[in-house]
């Protein structure tokens, strides 16, 4: 195959990815953590929409709107004292946000997202170098490409206004470096300055981008000392002087780069932005069960968001799922086989399965040990993903070389079928996955205020007030994305006096919401009637009948991941 026909192979996966990546980007408001992404890469802080008071849009909004004289010093500033996150993806978000957001208006969803929908698209490229470097095969960079192209977990992340596209490209070049490293320490090679140097420079930037990056790094370690074992077990270790020290200098380098976010990550300990997930303790097979979620949907992903979609179809489409992954499974069982048979492709595959069940131990052990669950969200889960497309990708590359030679014998269906006919199967049910995405019809799924927005807008003739319980800036971007749904459905009639917001903020003190509650109700009795209250994500008892306010029993349930209540408030007699 010339260079030409990989050319344009490679630009017919980008094509594809593309595709699944922008189409309909801009169609979901943002969700509270894209909110949060918003705010900080403009430069802008959560800390002036006021809590305990009554404020209309505009006003919960006001966070989210350009201005022209902020610098990447504020973008520092509000995450370091607001967030829990390292500022390399917000600085650049920064720079790319005041170049697609007109100055005084609020910022583009579209601009914001189309950052890491870019990122996603450039991995896809990224993970064809990736398979080509590790297995010096292009048939296997192009499947891993493709399947890159649309995975459903990938398309998911690329379509957010999140720093996991960017993290994700950085971890696909550390794991390149990383199994350069390996293939030198087998080879007893020195490893190359300039690839230590490199190795150390993304380690630094996937820090900085992500502090989870460096659990991959943790990973990366164990994996290579375990191979240094080996080979001092099998009495094939030969120390070479000077590569040691290239190794201890990457490993030194990457130390370095850690440390200096000590005082950091000293500060999340603790942080009420980070203790859900550590909110109780899981059952055993819950973790398991959401790690299997997350896994698959890197392949496939049905019909599933069970708040759209009616319940026989994602049983349906579930267990279809399931019969086809028993179906792949079975049929790349002796693929799998003949991997292990191959010396080169095994040693490489095998390395790249010891770091997935290394990060996947290692995320089981923070659940079940440390109570801190990881598998709560599956945004985290990309410290794997990138080896886990590879190893599939190298076990089809065999499944698409034995189809040359397919004769079939048999009228078994699960023997007969031809091995590169099951990759096409394989690719295509990926790209269902990915139009399910596309769609917003998985269980890849955040808050939908899109889903909660229509239903307290055909509901409420009368002026609305939406509150919440506030602890933190997760709770203002909840409220945002209904805001902004709100604009989009008033289009021209919009006034941002028709709905209006209460943050009833806990008091950590006192740990209570007493104070809030107070001025709550004293705010009511100063609203003209009659009015709408709608209690959203509203964690505290409050006795609304003395406001004359009655809930209504039609509007007391779940949608988008919101529990919301309506009360009908009606003049005093």
């Amino acid at each position: 195959m010339n260079k030409r026909i990989h050319l344009l192979l490679l630009l017919a996966w980008i094509i594809i990815g593309s595709c699944l990546r922008f189409i309909g980007l801009e169609k979901l408001p943002p969700w509270t953590d894209e909110c949060a992404t918003i705010v900080f890469s403009l430069g802008n802080t959560f800390r002036h929409v006021p809590l305990n008071q009554i404020i209309n849009v505009d006003v919960l909004l006001q966070p989210l709107q350009v201005i022209s004289n902020t610098e990447i010093s504020n973008v520092t500033e509000s995450l370091f004292n607001e967030s829990t996150h390292p500022p390399v993806y917000f600085i650049i978000n920064h720079l790319w946000m005041k170049a697609f957001s007109p100055t005084g208006e609020l910022a583009s969803v579209f601009a914001a997202r189309s950052l890491s929908a870019i990122l996603g698209i450039i991995s896809i490229p990224a993970m064809f170098g990736f398979g080509y470097l590790v297995f010096r095969s292009a048939l296997v960079g192009h499947i891993a490409a493709a399947l890159m192209a649309v995975s459903p977990y990938n398309i998911f992340l690329a379509r957010e206004a999140r720093h996991y596209t960017l993290v994700i490209l950085l971890l696909i070049a550390s794991l390149s470096c990383f199994m350069k490293a390996i293939e030198v320490i087998r080879n007893h090679q020195r490893l190359p300055i300039w690839v230590g140097l490199t190795w150390v420079i993304i380690n630094a930037l996937g820090i900085a981008t992500h502090f989870f990056f460096s659990l991959a790094l943790f990973v990366q370690a164990c994996v290579l000392l375990l191979h240094i074992a080996k080979q001092v077990k099998n009495n094939k270790w030969v120390p070479i002087g000077l590569n040691w020290l290239r190794i201890l200098g990457v490993a030194f380098g990457t130390f370095s780069a850690s440390v200096v976010w000590l005082p950091i990550l000293a500060k999340i300990r603790g942080n009420e932005l980070t203790t859900w997930v550590s909110d109780g303790s899981p059952n055993f097979i819950e973790p398991i069960w959401r790690l299997f979620l997350w896994i698959i949907s890197i392949l496939v992903l049905p019909p599933s968001a069970i708040s759209i979609v009616p319940i026989w179809i994602v049983i349906i489409s579930g267990t279809f799922t399931l019969l086809f992954l028993g179906w792949v499974i079975y049929n790349i069982r002796c693929t799998l086989q003949a991997q292990q048979l191959n010396s080169p492709s095994a040693v490489i595959s095998n390395t790249l399965k010891e770091y997935i069940f290394g990060a996947i131990f290692l995320f089981l052990s923070f659940s079940y040990f440390l109570g801190i669950d990881l598998t709560l969200a599956p945004r985290f889960q990309f410290i794997y993903i990138p080896a886990i497309i590879l190893v599939f990708a190298a076990a089809l590359a065999i499944c698409w070389q034995q189809g040359k030679n397919f004769h079939s014998q048999n009228n078994q269906f699960f023997s007969a079928i031809n091995k590169r006919v099951l990759v096409g199967i394989i690719s295509f049910m990926s790209l269902l996955g990915g139009v399910t995405v596309v769609g917003n019809i998985g269980y890849l799924q955040h808050h939908r205020p899109d889903i909660l927005a229509p239903i307290i807008y055909k509901a409420s003739q009368s002026p609305a007030i939406i509150a919440t319980s506030h602890k933190h800036h997760g709770q203002t971007g909840r409220m945002m994305g209904l805001a902004l749904e709100f604009k989009r459905l008033s289009g021209n009639q919009f006034s941002s006096n028709d709905w209006q917001f209460f943050l009833l903020h806990k008091n950590f003190q006192t740990d209570s919401y007493s104070e809030g509650m107070e001025i709550l109700n004293k705010q009511l009795t100063q609203v003209p009637r009659p009015l709408d209250l709608w209690l959203v994500n509203f964690r505290t008892k409050m006795d609304l009948e003395s406001q004359n306010c009655f809930i209504e029993p039609k509007y007391n349930s779940y949608a988008g991941e919101y529990r919301y209540k309506l009360y009908r408030c009606v003049a005093n007699n």
